[in-house]
């Protein structure tokens, strides 16, 4: 794979930033490979994301950066994210007792499809710690308390490791715990969260029990990015699948933890590709 640059930017609609930010790579023999743009009419905003092969580029890429703030940036009033696609994402999951998701992300990490490093699988259960040893991860547990008396303190350490391992973004496999506001701001949409898609409606324990009793026909998945308000972060994907009177509770939990893996995945592979923008609290995914 050819060392690329990807430029992920959004700023108020107007004339001419295709053609500038276009005629800035290839005057500096930048060989454009990917061009993805959006204009969302309602709010006047335009999204863009454009990769191109640093072989042969003028520009070194430890100055890219300040040449894009300088010359287009400033000007246009634009909010831009550069990434190198030989830079590899570092990816820290954080699990609890459940380990379909975590099975998951382990398969397709070892089988090669993402470009990413896993240096840590964090828990507040020892359960997983043998999931973690097949694939050859380190494992590290942190037990809050019942009234959450420590807290604080592991968010603390938990934190230091993610520093150590110079982690950049972390997925929730199915973690049981809150996420405090502090480690958000640490992460600032970089926190991607799987859930069952029947919230308000069935709250607590046993969702698909709930919702079996209930006799709904459609089961679902979201997964988004964590902010502050719990499970309302900008949404990056979403599947259903049907129900009929045949199923079952346990046939529901079997359908629903596929979801959950596949809609996961999903997120995670759109992120480490770097074709997610958020505005506001929407996300833009680019193809």
């Amino acid at each position: 794979m050819k060392p690329t640059a990807i430029l992920l930017l959004h700023c108020k609609d107007q004339t001419g930033i295709i053609s500038e930010v276009t005629k800035f790579i290839t005057d500096n023999k930048g060989n454009i490979v990917y061009l993805d743009q959006y204009v969302d009419h309602e709010d006047g905003m335009f999204f863009m994301r454009i990769e191109w092969e640093l072989e042969g580029f003028v520009i070194p890429r430890e100055r890219i950066m300040e040449y894009i703030q300088t010359l287009y940036a400033q000007r246009y009033e634009m909010t831009f994210n550069l990434y190198f696609n030989d830079e590899k994402p570092r990816m820290a999951i954080f699990v609890s007792k459940m380990s379909h998701c975590l099975y998951d992300l382990l398969a397709r990490y070892k089988a090669g499809e993402w470009n990413v490093e896993i240096p840590c699988i964090v828990s507040n259960h020892e359960d997983l710690r043998f999931v973690a040893e097949q694939f050859g991860i380190p494992y590290y547990v942190w037990s809050v308390n019942k009234d959450h008396s420590n807290k604080e303190a592991v968010e603390k350490e938990e934190m230091q490791l993610l520093r150590e391992k110079k982690v950049t973004f972390i997925v929730l496999a199915r973690y049981m715990q809150i996420i405090s506001d502090e480690m958000i701001k640490h992460y600032p949409h970089h926190i991607i969260n799987i859930h069952h898609s029947f919230l308000p409606a069935f709250v607590g324990a046993k969702p698909y029990h709930q919702a079996w009793e209930r006799g709904v026909k459609i089961v679902g998945a979201t997964s988004h990015y964590v902010t502050a308000e719990l499970d309302a972060g900008p949404i990056i994907e979403q599947d259903v699948t049907r129900i009929s009177h045949k199923d079952t509770p346990e046939s529901l939990v079997l359908k629903g933890k596929d979801l959950e893996k596949i809609v996961l995945s999903r997120a995670v592979t759109k992120h480490i590709e770097r074709k997610i923008l958020t505005y506001h609290n929407k996300t833009v995914i680019f193809s």
